[in-house]
């Protein structure tokens, strides 16, 4: 029996495109004059001093930041104190009007079936807690905030180790057994099944060619619950 659904965003709730192509150039755009702005406020002087310890040097000025943080964009990395500080950009422009976060209307659809029969859904993304938060809070679908139980970010630890799902599952509160886990990314999914969680692979793009043994679907209304835990 599956109580608890833990879903992807990237290529499984949203259009990788959406996060690609739209909201890291917004924030690239926007680091300078924001982190000029807001440098002294507390939650971002946090922040930059995260990014000043995790380049190993505290004396780094904030022009220095800057170009260290979008270099970091622009390599894709996945450092805490960078996406901690793209969330507060990207809430600004969402808050303004400028961002409106992209779900796929099968994954709407789906996710509002499964929450009104009370199963627990949560996120687990790369992005950071408020990132996702804002996604689904001003989605073109609407406000899909309250569909979720809870969201999951790279401080639960890394996509693709089997910890992270054991962490997840403790926090959830249920066997890992009765929870699955949605993603478009194969390494993911073999981390969640390794932690004993069921899985299902996205292949929106028919880019996966080997599942390595999880189960495939193309969209979130080809999903089928009961098939699953029979």
């Amino acid at each position: 029996m599956i109580r608890a659904i833990v879903t992807d965003i990237e290529g499984t709730t949203s259009d990788i495109s959406f996060v690609k192509n739209i909201l890291f150039p917004y924030a690239r755009a926007a680091l300078p004059e924001f982190v000029h702005k807001h440098a002294n406020d507390p939650d971002i002087l946090t922040i930059l001093n995260d990014a000043r310890a995790y380049a190993a040097d505290m004396n780094l000025t904030i022009e220095d930041l800057i170009t260290v943080m979008t270099n970091w964009i622009d390599q894709d990395q996945k450092i805490t104190s960078l996406k901690d500080l793209q969330g507060y950009i990207w809430r600004k422009g969402y808050e303004e009007g400028d961002l409106k976060g992209h779900i796929y209307m099968d994954a709407f659809v789906k996710l509002k079936e499964w929450h009104a029969t009370r199963i627990k859904l949560y996120v687990y993304s790369s992005g950071s807690i408020m990132a996702q938060k804002l996604l689904f809070g001003y989605s073109d679908m609407g406000d899909m905030a309250s569909l979720f139980d809870g969201y999951f970010d790279a401080t639960t630890g890394p996509k693709r180790e089997k910890n992270s799902y054991h962490k997840i599952a403790s926090a959830i509160g249920f066997p890992a057994d009765q929870i699955l886990f949605l993603s478009d990314v194969i390494a993911e999914l073999d981390a969640a099944r390794a932690a004993g969680m069921q899985t299902i692979a996205l292949n929106r793009d028919g880019i996966i060619t080997d599942s390595n043994g999880h189960s495939i679907v193309t969209e979130f209304t080809k999903i089928q619950i009961d098939e699953k835990t029979a």
